[in-house]
């Protein structure tokens, strides 16, 4: 019999009717009731099921994910992100998307405010084919992608946090400047110059994270199953001879070797909940290193990544 975690993503705490404009906190509200009846339909689901499980709320997970054969995660990508930060290249991960985003929906309240719900990228299911695709994996019809993460160090002893979406390292305070020096290698051998920026940062991400932070910076999209890592220098101020570096890739088999020069830094990992502090002279290396994960991908980027 195969044993399931549920991974959930908790309910968000009501709006006070005082504060909140009609709409709004009808909007609200329902968002609210959608995530509620999602965990309830599928705990329902999985109750007729030949299977052994328990539910466990995101933010009451603090050690990694083991004697379990699937981790569901029920919310939308915050929560799949935060189930691969606890489970290693054994356990796939299926994400089921609680509140979808209603195009119409958007459409209808653009004029009054922003009616985006859950984009849930990465999750393959919803209510409405979650027994679908369930099924499918019990009975071994479907299989998991191998999604890249990405591994960090800092001065040679590795971050025990892999990053599925992406990785930016910055000064604590977004106004401040960041110092820091680059280069490309491969084999220990340089494949780029050594680059000295004066930045608000740098971020790194991968195929799954490039349509995210870093697509909204002006980077581009990738496959979803290269093994590549898009980077980029952050509002540069720099020379002219060096621009051609400031955003680029680095290749599966090279890696990225980074100087921090400023008295303060943080590493955020996928987010600003996973940070690691730094300081001047600690030497950061990126690369597609870490464990893959394996998820169950939506059709469409498996799609995608045929084309």
């Amino acid at each position: 019999m195969k044993r399931l975690l549920l991974l959930l993503k908790p309910f968000g705490v009501s709006p006070h009717p005082s504060h909140t404009h009609p709409q709004v906190l009808d909007f609200l509200n329902n968002r609210h009731k959608l995530h509620h009846d999602s965990i309830n339909f599928c705990q329902e689901i999985l109750r007729k099921k030949p299977v052994e499980w328990k539910a466990v709320l995101r933010n009451n997970l603090t050690q990694p994910i083991n004697d379990v054969d699937l981790v569901v995660t029920i919310g939308g990508d915050g929560t799949l992100l935060q189930a691969s930060h606890f489970v290693d290249d054994k356990i796939p991960v299926l994400g089921v998307n609680s509140d979808p985003t209603r195009i119409d929906e958007v459409e209808q309240f653009s004029g009054e405010f922003d009616a985006t719900r859950s984009t849930g990228h990465l999750c393959s299911a919803t209510v409405e084919n979650f027994e679908q695709v369930l099924d499918g994996i019990l009975e071994g019809r479907v299989a998991p992608s191998e999604l890249t993460r990405i591994r960090i160090s800092v001065n040679g002893l590795h971050l025990s946090t892999y990053a599925l979406n992406d990785v930016l390292v910055a000064h604590p305070c977004p106004a401040s400047l960041s110092r820091f020096s680059f280069r490309i290698t491969k084999e220990d051998q340089p494949c780029s110059p050594q680059v000295n920026c004066r930045s608000s940062g740098l971020r790194v991400s991968t195929a799954a994270g490039s349509t995210a932070a870093m697509l909204s910076a002006g980077g581009f999209p990738m496959s979803i199953s290269s093994r590549d890592l898009q980077y980029m220098v952050r509002e540069p101020i720099s020379p002219a001879t060096v621009s051609d570096f400031m955003h680029g890739l680095i290749k599966q088999d090279e890696k990225m070797n980074a100087a921090w020069t400023c008295s303060k830094g943080v590493i955020f990992i996928d987010g600003s909940h996973i940070n690691y502090t730094i300081q001047d002279g600690d030497i950061i290396e990126i690369s597609s290193k870490a464990p893959s994960l394996k998820v169950f991908l939506p059709h469409r980027l498996l799609q995608l990544a045929k084309m």
